[in-house]
């Protein structure tokens, strides 16, 4: 069988090609939702976790410590067969909240991180000229925040991403499920798996490509202004 005949039987033989383009958009799903809460609630964990109240760091410190040290396939167990067990939700849903939570612990401590590595000094400077303590924040805090944080952030999400190919354990047919699948029915593991990591490495590339893409549209707005 040559190369042409492999690849039409992985890719397009039986509607095959459905069948992929299903199972990434599960994937897809997944990673954007699981992200956008993850990162709400993880701005909101890092909030805890900066405040002078003792027991609302403590709270935060644990809840980033158990979620950033629980490996995520054992979180997902663990909600799927026993938390949500009983409570009649999808295993999408419970794939979300798990990622999710995941996510918030990370991004927690990334935010917090940025945090302390950012210039306070500018800050002291601007309440000294009359800025409130939310236009301090918005104007001169924030901006350094995202900076610092960011390149640890566009990891987290193609971690994120990556991490996602366990879902298959909660009888989810993601794209991970969905290239072993294939594999099996087709008789190709090598070839099939090689074009699951490309898919993998493409989706990756994606996410480096939308920061680089956000980068030179400031760029554009700072020079035009």
């Amino acid at each position: 069988m040559t190369l042409s005949d492999k690849l039409y039987t992985i890719l397009i033989q039986g509607g095959s090609w459905q069948t992929i383009l299903g199972g990434l958009w599960v994937t897809v799903q997944i990673s954007v939702f699981a992200l956008l809460i993850g990162t709400v609630l993880g701005a909101l964990v890092c909030l805890l976790r900066t405040r002078r109240n003792r027991v609302a760091r403590g709270v935060a410190s644990v809840y980033i410590a158990v979620l950033r040290g629980t490996p995520v396939l054992m979180l997902l167990l663990l909600l799927y067969y026993g938390v949500f067990a009983r409570a009649g939700l999808k295993p999408v849903m419970v794939a979300v909240i798990t990622f999710a939570l995941n996510v918030s612990a990370h991004v927690a401590e990334l935010l917090r991180s940025a945090l302390e590595a950012a210039d306070r000094g500018q800050a002291e400077a601007a309440r000294t000229l009359g800025f409130s303590a939310w236009d301090t924040f918005r104007l001169i805090m924030l901006p350094q925040v995202l900076r610092i944080a960011k390149p640890v952030y566009q990891s987290t999400i193609v971690n994120l991403i990556q991490w996602t190919s366990v879902v298959g354990y909660v009888t989810i047919t993601d794209l991970t499920r969905v290239i072993n699948n294939t594999a099996s029915r087709t008789m190709q593991p090598l070839l099939t798996i090689i074009i699951g990591m490309l898919i993998y490495l493409a989706l990756s590339y994606i996410v480096f490509g939308l920061f680089a893409l956000s980068d030179k549209l400031k760029e554009k707005a700072h020079t035009a202004a």
